[in-house]
């Protein structure tokens, strides 16, 4: 039996930009390991888990909570890519923001259309 959050395009949008950061973190300095990489990796994996643990939940109030939650995480995500550019741990022509773009805008529209279905 598939899950609800599995066919929702946002949870696949968050998915795929956690690999990317998976892939951007993996070329860090190795004294990285358990600051920034490991901050990045936490912050972008909670995104699809909280839209996921939050689909799961009985009402649609609490997912829009969770949603809050993974969206609290995105822009956490954002703060950490911004330092790890200035830093120069990734090259300034990797164009992260796209992928990152494209799932805010994805949560925020699945905000607002809980928001006004919940009234």
């Amino acid at each position: 039996m598939e899950r609800r959050h599995i066919r929702m395009d946002v949870w696949q949008d968050a998915v795929a930009l956690v690999h990317q950061i998976y892939e951007f973190s993996s070329a860090f300095p190795q004294d990285e390991r358990f600051g920034l990489t490991s901050q990045m990796r936490r912050s972008a994996v909670s995104v699809p888990s909280n839209i996921a643990e939050g689909a799961a939940r009985g009402s649609d109030k609490e997912f829009l909570r969770f949603l809050y939650i993974a969206r609290g995480s995105l822009a956490e995500l954002e703060t950490q890519m911004i330092i790890a550019t200035q830093l120069g741990y990734i090259n300034e022509q990797e164009n992260w923001q796209p992928a990152l773009e494209r799932v805010f805008a994805k949560l925020a529209a699945l905000i607002n259309r809980l928001r006004a279905s919940i009234g």
